[in-house]
Order: structure tokens, then sequence, then C-alpha cells
């Protein structure tokens, strides 16, 4: 391990056993059970108050209770709390987790309404992905990671699938009418860039500005053959060793993998530093391969025969793709403890905030563990 990281870790972690802790507990009177003390050690590390902004010098009344609602957030995706009532019930309850959030009095904690409305204003400040960002930088950016993982995860919805939207022609698509029929001997007809093609020469923001995220279907087979199909969207990974989620990405439900792995790829070349790219065989491209190489990793993906003859790894090469599975525990995590099955908000921006809010507390987490 980075020793800059580890010594970082350990100070904090210093910090919360031998004086924050303490303190809590004789000063304040609170009985901090070991889940409590999992939501201050996150509160603590991410440090979320300081990216609420502050309405100093501003006209009109000041917003309250805007920091203790992120942290009642934050709590919320640590404890897994299925919905905002369930958040407000044991906050009413729970004197001490009342005290860390920063509601001072019982009366002072907001009904449902105001959670949600200001759940509406960190959706549009993107409040968790920012956190989310400042933490891997900080605590990432100096070291050299080994593998990154990559894979995407459905995520069920309670609304309807929108509307399929024509497809509107890109500007690198032929002026003329695709003809009818097959083409006749020796005829080449123009055809337009895949998504991929067109990836390769756009910013990430661009690549990512491109993607559906509207709420629709999407289907799968699972580790048995059979075909599942789910209503909602699906979040993109990309896993560090460590089991550390460093980005993530919410697209419509019906987008293929392979869409996702080039603004991922490039935006958490942004972040970190890594060795490896590792993904299954649905980003088996020689598009993705290139890109890849191009940002300076070593791709290992599984090769998909497509009715041809499947092409194995190396020895050393399926070793190193054993680490693949570190994708497969972040979505675990996401879906059995923070919130990840619990998606009660609609639309794609405010799905994105609910989930990244999980992926924030896995984040810092795990991070945590590597002091271990």
């Amino acid at each position: 391990m980075n020793t800059t990281c580890k010594s970082r870790l350990s100070q904090f972690w210093n910090h919360l056993q031998h004086e924050l802790f303490p303190f809590l507990r004789e000063e304040d009177h609170m009985e901090l059970s070991p889940a409590l003390e999992t939501v201050i050690r996150v509160l603590e590390f991410t440090q979320v108050d300081r990216f609420i902004p502050s309405s100093r010098g501003l006209v009109g009344r000041p917003p309250k209770d805007r920091v203790a609602l992120a942290r009642a957030f934050v709590a919320k995706a640590v404890l897994d709390l299925p919905t905002t009532e369930a958040l407000i019930d044991r906050l009413k309850a729970d004197r001490a987790l009342r005290r860390i959030c920063g509601f001072e009095r019982f009366r002072s904690i907001p009904d449902a309404s105001r959670f949600s409305r200001v759940f509406a204003q960190f959706t549009a400040l993107e409040l968790p992905a920012r956190v989310h960002e400042a933490l891997i930088r900080s605590q990432l950016g100096d070291r050299i990671i080994g593998h990154i993982a990559r894979d995407a995860t459905e995520i069920a919805a309670r609304e309807k699938p929108a509307p399929k939207a024509k497809p509107v022609p890109s500007s690198d698509a032929p002026a003329e009418p695709k003809k009818r029929g097959r083409p006749k001997k020796g005829e080449e007809r123009p055809r337009a860039p895949t998504r991929l093609e067109r990836q390769v020469a756009q910013t990430a923001e661009q690549s990512r500005a491109e993607l559906p995220t509207a709420c629709d279907v999407g289907s799968k087979k699972n580790s048995k053959g059979y075909k599942e199909t789910w209503i909602g969207y699906k979040l993109h990974i990309d896993t560090a060793d460590g089991d550390i989620p460093v980005n993530a990405i919410l697209t419509s439900a019906s987008v293929h993998d392979s869409q996702v792995a080039i603004p991922l790829m490039r935006q958490t070349s942004q972040r970190v530093t890594y060795l490896y790219d590792l993904a299954d065989a649905a980003y088996c491209s020689p598009i993705l391969r290139e890109e890849s190489r191009r940002l300076g990793h070593v791709p290992l993906i599984d090769h998909n025969p497509r009715r041809g003859e499947k092409i194995d790894f190396a020895p050393h090469e399926a070793e190193r793709y054993k680490a693949r599975s570190q994708v497969e525990r972040t979505n675990s995590q996401l879906k059995d403890n923070h919130g990840g099955r619990h998606v009660r908000v609609r639309g794609p921006a405010k799905v994105y905030t609910h989930l990244m809010f999980g992926i924030l507390v896995i984040a810092a987490e795990q991070i945590l563990r590597l002091l271990n």
C-alpha cells in the first residue's frame, strides 16, 4: 500500500477510535451501536458537509438543515433504510442517530415532503457523485492500481417505460435515403458509423451525453441460461482492487454494456492510475481493446466466439482475470446492503443520485478496510 495513503488512513482511524468515539460516549452520553459507528466513520471520512453550498450573502430566507439532511441521506444508505418514511421514523426513535445527523431536537426533524424537495436539490447539484469523485481522487489518486473490473447491473424501477423515440440521424450519416434490397454485385453502400466508432473521436463527456438514460425494458440471460427482463435502468460500475467502486454511469436498461465502456474507461483514467482492464465477453470488441491500449492499459477481456472458435486466456492472464469478481461483489453490496433494491424515486437523475449515495458509502467503507 502507498505509505502516504496508509498514514492518512491511520491518522483518521486513530482520531475516531481514541478521540471522537470516547467523546461521544462520555460527554454526549450516546450509545453507539456498530451500525452507528459505521455512519460516523462514513460521514467523517467523506466530509459531505463541505460540498453543501453556503447561503451567506444571498438574498432571501436562508435554507435550513441542508447539511443535516445530506448527512441523513448518507445514513439512510449506510443503514439500508428502504424509504424516507423509514428514515424519519428511525430519526425520531434514535436520539444518537438524530444527533449524528445534526438534528438537535425531536421537533426539528423535517417531514417527508421537505426531504423530497431537498433530494431534488441534491440531484441538481449532483451531490453524491461529486463527493464520491473527490474521495476517489484524494485517497487513490496518488496510488497505482493493478486492476479495474468493469460490469453492469440491472436496476429495477417503479415507473413506466418511456416511449421509444424515433432515431435521429447523426451528422455522419449519409444524406441519401437507404436503398431497399441487397446491394448489386460490386456495389458499395455508405454505412453510418456505430456508436463505438463515434465514441473514439468524442470526449468522455460527449460520449456520456449521447447515451440513452430513459427508463425502458432490459433483458439478459442469468447464470442458468434463462432470459430475464426488468423495467428500469442499468448501472455500469468500475471497481478497483479492494472492491472499491471508482466510477459509475447510469443508462437505460436496454443499453448494451459495451457502449458505456469508452466513457467509463476515460473518466476512470482521469481519476486513478491503473494497469489492467478486466471485463467479460459482453465487452469483446477490437475497438475497446485498442482504446484500452491507447490509454496505457492492458485489456483482459473474455473472448466472445460469435459462432467461431473461442480463444482462451494464457495461464498468467487467466490468473489475473480472476480479479474481475470484485465488481460482482460491489454489485451485490449495493443491492443487498446499500439501497440498490429500494429505488423509490423516478427519473434517471434522481435514480442516479439515490444509487450514488450507496456507491459513496461502499467506496468509503472499502477504503477504510485497506488498513486491515
